[in-house]
């Protein structure tokens, strides 16, 4: 029955595949902000690669979280097999000037391949961890490993929940207005649904009761 004259299309995630829920997942939780994580392995080889399910969780101790889904065929991806190896991880802001980089590096390359390189990004050196960050993001939040938690039975669709220690950050000055930072310089992109992303916008204010 229409609830104030709308009509409600539903789905039954407990008897449809994940992957018709995934669709609807990522569609109704927007924006999402994205985590552009940089890792290394064991040999120092550097990764990078963009997360959507990402937020910030605590402030004492300051702590951050972004998932690591598996891949169609449940093996782990990059990231998470360096975090495994390390322990830790860089977060670098995802914006308008390098949207085309942060996507680029979604590809699947084989392990051991720098997306660094591969999309033209510059690794930055890191003061209180061994993975890089991206030179050209305005902020860099250093981080360590937490704790994880696995989410599903490690097949496709499961993912690996990534607590990280947030260690340190960097923000860039031509980002900053009177000690703060402004987002009209910042430019900020989040995700949407299927192949749609969001920038710009009005930023506007409100005050907490």
């Amino acid at each position: 029955m229409p609830l104030n004259g709308v009509n409600f299309h539903s789905h039954d995630f407990t008897k449809i595949p994940a992957r018709q829920v995934y669709p609807w997942l990522v569609a109704a939780i927007v924006p999402r902000p994205i985590a552009f994580v940089s890792t290394v392995d064991e040999n120092g080889v550097t990764n990078l690669a963009p997360f959507s399910f990402f937020n910030g969780v605590s402030s004492n101790p300051p702590c951050l979280v972004f998932s690591v889904a598996r891949k169609p065929d449940g093996k782990k991806k990059d990231t998470l097999l360096n975090i495994e190896k390390t322990g830790e991880f860089v977060v670098n802001s995802s914006q308008e000037s390098i949207a085309d980089q942060v996507n680029d590096a979604s590809e699947n390359y084989p392990y051991g391949v720098s997306e660094f390189e591969k999309i033209g990004l510059t690794p930055r050196v890191s003061e209180w961890v061994r993975p890089p960050g991206v030179l050209e993001s305005s902020i860099r939040m250093e981080c360590r490993l937490e704790k994880w938690v696995e989410i599903g039975d490690g097949s496709a669709g499961s993912s690996t929940l990534v607590i990280g220690r947030v260690l340190g950050i960097h923000v860039a000055d031509n980002i900053l207005l009177n000690g703060e930072i402004d987002y009209s310089l910042l430019k900020p992109v989040a995700r949407l649904g299927g192949k749609k992303w969001l920038r710009g916008g009005e930023v506007f204010s409100l005050d907490r009761p």
